[in-house]
């Protein structure tokens, strides 16, 4: 799906060149007739974070985009009208959006003012240029865009008491009822009164021209893009030279509006990324108003040219060990069973991990999993994550340490791998290689893993924003190096937040729109500093409609599971806890920790109580309900963390080969799954 996906941009940017290219984005005058042209694609980032695509709502009758802006009248009047209508047609299938596109109106003002908007997601168009190309002059316009056409079938008031002049059938509720009825709107153009936003850009076009290629533009892509976009590389074509830079111009124009390039997906107004790919605001606008300016090639050489970039295999340099993992034959199509490998480690002494890198992985490698076990087996299968030594998804980068940090490999024993393929479409054969970097000696701290996950998450079938949320509290004082949410194709946005002790919240990660495509770790810079007692929330948002092109079953009620057809809420966070050494190992706090991976993963209402109701859809932890009547000290008829503990442990003593429970389970207590404890270590990165 998704590499059709990039075939058809591709061939679009190369059909819609000579249009697009001719596009300027000089004054729009109230005189300009804006219904009947075409709106390019866009995302933006409402009041929650959560990010809207128009091209996203392919399958809706109709998407309304009403400019506003905060502390003026006509917006306040139009964002109620809004929320009327809203209320009246969403149940239809009509998208209603409201475009911030003033320079004076910050994404905190706009956070702030949510209680304002009466549910209407108000879109940060920071840059103005989704407004500056939909022709917004001032507030209170009302635009509807047909996603038959991706054009304007009307451009005019709200209601009619927004009109400059009496216009009769002006208004969004008469354009509305037409269309859905099939019929085209009454009126398409009426002007509207309101207050003038500034677009200072539109008298700066002209000057676009003068951008230049070689100084201005090139460096922008080889610093930013040609890394994957060279000869062999991951991109779908090389930015090799100016010609082929200025045929895919469109792409790139839509690509950096749709904020789907670079791939490196965290909202830019929170958190601070030692890895961040994006590109400055003053870098897109550069590119956007040289493309919006015909791409001119300007005076200099072609630097994209004159440099032949050429992808390494392993970009941290040659690993101290490579392992090829045995090749995997990927049919075209069916279900997959995780394939575990391992492979003799030889090493006759124990070493300190610094980093983890991946070449040679096809695009039917789902993700992929590295651990150590103790054992050589003869069938060359076998598989832990008990220790833990990396992972790898679709556009993935290395796994790296930080300074001083490491994970200790036993001598031994072998690397062992959990591969997770998906067919797509045609025969394959995986030949992926991992490569590992070890330290010169023993460093000072030595890194944990653990993650934020739900396993009782049930998403209704046709649900288009179904949230889901679990946290994780610290046993102790940390400090993360890392994060990264990791969910399947029903996934369309995550959030990771933190609740200090004193009550203070902090987002740290958003992703507006989640891509299943590129999936990466986020480094903090400087490392977060995590107080014992911070609570850590994941929150996601699942699309089970038909909106979404990427749902195999929109008629499916999905639950957790490992395959692609199912769900999974997994935010991974690698860490260090800040009084722990090699020498002084803290597990204490590590078997804390693992026990309110699973609380916080049960409790929805993050009440601080986890009730039979909420140990639901995974059938490993069904036993703890057996244990309930036991360890429920209060008789509240619920568990709290220290009673949750001590079911876990009889949970985990029953698994115990030739052990017997510290008390007969409660009548009727489902049979212990050696699964749950699988999952648990999964989760929690057990070392």
């Amino acid at each position: 799906m998704k590499r059709l996906h990039k075939i058809g941009l591709f061939a679009l940017g190369v059909a819609g060149a000579a249009s697009i290219l001719a596009l300027t984005a000089t004054a729009a005058p109230e005189s300009v007739k804006i219904a009947g042209t075409r709106v390019d694609n866009f995302m933006l980032p409402d009041q929650t974070g959560m990010g809207y695509e128009l091209f996203y709502y392919r399958n809706a009758p109709a998407v309304v985009i009403v400019s506003a802006t905060l502390g003026d009248d006509t917006s306040a009047k139009a964002i109620a009208a809004l929320a009327a209508l809203k209320t009246a047609y969403e149940a239809k299938g009509v998208v209603f959006v409201a475009l911030n596109s003033s320079l004076d109106d910050s994404r905190d003002a706009i956070i702030a003012a949510s209680g304002k908007l009466a549910g209407v997601p108000m879109l940060d168009d920071g840059l103005q240029l989704v407004g500056r190309s939909l022709g917004v002059t001032k507030t209170g316009e009302a635009f509807i865009v047909d996603p038959k056409t991706w054009r304007v079938a009307y451009h005019g008031p709200v209601t009619e008491s927004f009109a400059e002049k009496p216009v009769a059938g002006a208004s969004l509720k008469a354009a509305l009822d037409a269309m859905l009825a099939g019929k085209a709107p009454p009126v398409t153009e009426a002007p509207v009164k309101g207050k003038a936003i500034a677009f200072p850009d539109r008298a700066k076009a002209v000057d676009w021209t003068k951008i230049s290629y070689a100084k201005d533009v090139a460096p922008i892509l080889e610093a930013k893009c040609v890394v994957c976009h060279t000869e062999g590389g991951m991109g779908p074509f090389p930015m090799n030279n100016y010609q082929t830079v200025k045929t895919m111009a469109p792409m790139i124009r839509e690509a950096l509006r749709t904020k789907r390039m670079p791939p490196f997906h965290s909202d830019a107004h929170w958190g601070n990324w030692s890895n961040d790919m994006l590109l400055t605001n003053d870098q897109i606008m550069t590119v956007v108003n040289w493309v919006e300016a015909g791409a001119p090639r300007g005076d200099g050489g072609d630097p994209l040219a004159e440099k032949k970039y050429v992808p390494p295999e392993w970009p941290l340099g040659q690993p101290d060990v490579i392992v090829e993992i045995p090749a995997f034959d990927v049919p075209e199509s069916g279900y997959i069973d995780y394939q575990e490998r391992s492979v003799d480690s030889k090493l006759t002494e124990g070493k300190w991990l610094k980093a983890t890198a991946w070449a040679g992985s096809s695009p039917a490698v789902h993700h992929a999993l590295a651990g150590w076990i103790p054992d050589v087996r003869a069938d060359g299968k076998g598989f832990s994550w008990n220790t833990s030594l990396g992972g790898y998804g679709p556009g993935g980068e290395a796994n790296l340490t930080p300074a001083d940090t490491g994970i200790f490999i036993p001598a031994g024993g072998s690397y062992a791998y959990q591969m997770h393929y998906t067919s797509n479409g045609k025969r394959i054969t995986d030949k992926t290689k991992v490569g590992y970097y070890f330290y010169d000696k023993a460093p000072t701290h030595m890194l944990r893993q653990t993650s934020i996950t739900d396993f009782s998450l049930e998403i209704p079938a046709g649900a288009a924003r179904h949230h889901e949320t679990a946290y994780v509290i610290f046993p102790g004082d940390a400090e993360i190096f890392g994060t990264q949410p990791h969910c399947h194709s029903r996934c369309y946005s995550t959030k990771l937040t933190i609740k200090y002790p004193d009550g203070r919240e902090e987002v740290l990660l958003n992703q507006p729109r989640y891509d299943f495509g590129w999936q990466r770790e986020y480094h903090f810079e400087p490392m977060l500093q995590v107080p014992k007692g911070s609570m850590m929330i994941a929150e996601y948002v699942f699309d089970n409609s038909t909106s979404n092109p990427a749902n195999p079953d929109p008629t499916h009620n999905v639950t957790f599971g490992e395959q692609t057809s199912e769900e999974m809420l997994f935010t991974f966070m690698r860490f260090r806890f800040k009084d722990e050494t090699v020498a002084h190992r803290r597990d204490d706090l590590m078997k804390e920790l693992q026990t309110s991976v699973v609380f916080g993963a049960f409790d929805d209402d993050h009440n601080g109580e986890v009730t039979p109701a909420e140990i639901r859809n995974d059938p490993r932890f069904a036993p703890l309900k057996g244990y309930l009547g036991m360890v429920d000290t209060n008789k509240n008829g619920s568990l709290d963390m220290k009673e949750f503990a001590a079911a876990m442990g009889m949970m985990q003593q029953m698994r115990r080969p030739g052990a017997a429970p510290a008390a007969a389970p409660a009548a009727g207590a489902p049979k212990p799954d050696k699964g749950a404890d699988a999952m648990v270590n999964q989760a929690t990165g057990q070392h």
